[in-house]
């Protein structure tokens, strides 16, 4: 049988190397597909002929697409995997080129994807094709954010006590959850830096601490990695802010050692909220090439 972690090299291979024609034959007939993060608005896929046509659109052939940096995460239920890459992306029309972060959550069953939550770099993937200005267009004309029922606060893991100490505003108490020595990166940031000590986490907690966002935690699922320390959270943080609904989906990729984040690479969807508030030029003007 077709294990996950040979469908995920089938399908990053078949990207790769442009056979965008095939790759709906990786995915179930009632295969469901989302984009958390998509501009500029979630997105949910249903069906093989759905998968097919979005991989057939006009847009797909834009970007030659090299897959690097590849770290696949099996987890404890058997038809799981999680996958961290980066794709070495190359504009057809521009030319440019950019290394972007990409994270799939993929369910296979019977050697075929049945569900997957794909998470990409979407800022970099526009700014290589010098599409800034059409994100800008999308989210200024996106109907507003539809809002999901909170997920009950739990004491359970330290991600949950993570996220939770965050919606719950408990911004001092945070840093504690990390090793003295950590490394915490921000993938979907650009300009941010690695975080190495509890003083560098006091900093940027205190950064979320001034802005005062009042979120909640909504759609919180996590997976147990087989490597026991690795633990992988999908979640959004929602509410209101500037008068307006914001909904900002995240995916953490944890190491816990000892009880405490040794490190973490959270790919969190800061176009949104750029995007909802007009701030995407401010935030492209970051990247680097």
């Amino acid at each position: 049988m077709t294990t996950p972690r040979d469908v995920f090299t089938a399908l990053s291979d078949g990207i790769g190397e442009g056979r965008f024609g095939e790759l709906s034959a990786l995915y179930a007939e009632d295969t469901v597909v989302e984009h958390p993060q998509a501009v500029p608005r979630p997105t949910r896929l249903t069906g093989r002929a759905a998968v097919h046509e979005r991989f057939a659109s006009p847009l797909v052939g834009a970007l030659r697409l090299k897959r690097m940096n590849v770290v696949v995460h099996e987890t404890t239920d058997p038809e799981v995997i999680v996958a961290e890459y980066d794709y070495h992306a190359e504009s057809v029309e521009t030319g440019r080129t950019i290394e972007a972060a990409n994270v799939h959550v993929l369910r296979v069953r019977d050697g075929l994807i049945v569900h997957s939550r794909d998470y990409h770099d979407y800022l970099k993937l526009a700014a290589v094709r010098d599409g800034v200005d059409q994100l800008v267009e999308a989210y200024e004309q996106a109907p507003p954010r539809e809002l999901s029922p909170v997920t009950p606060e739990s004491a359970g893991t330290v991600f949950e006590r993570l996220v939770h100490g965050v919606a719950g505003g408990r911004w001092d108490e945070l840093p504690e959850l990390y090793a003295a020595e950590t490394h915490v990166t921000h993938p979907f940031l650009p300009g941010s830096e690695v975080l190495r000590t509890r003083d560098e986490l006091r900093a940027h907690f205190a950064a979320g601490k001034a802005l005062n966002p009042g979120f909640t935690v909504a759609d919180l699922v996590t997976h147990q990695g087989t490597d026991p320390e690795v633990l992988i959270g999908e979640f959004a943080y929602q509410g209101e802010y500037g008068g307006r609904p914001v909904r900002i989906a995240n995916i953490f990729v944890l190491r816990v050692r000892d009880g405490l984040i040794v490190e973490s690479r959270d790919y969190g969807d800061h176009l949104a909220v750029a995007g909802d508030l007009g701030r995407i030029p401010e935030l492209a003007a970051k990247l680097t090439f």
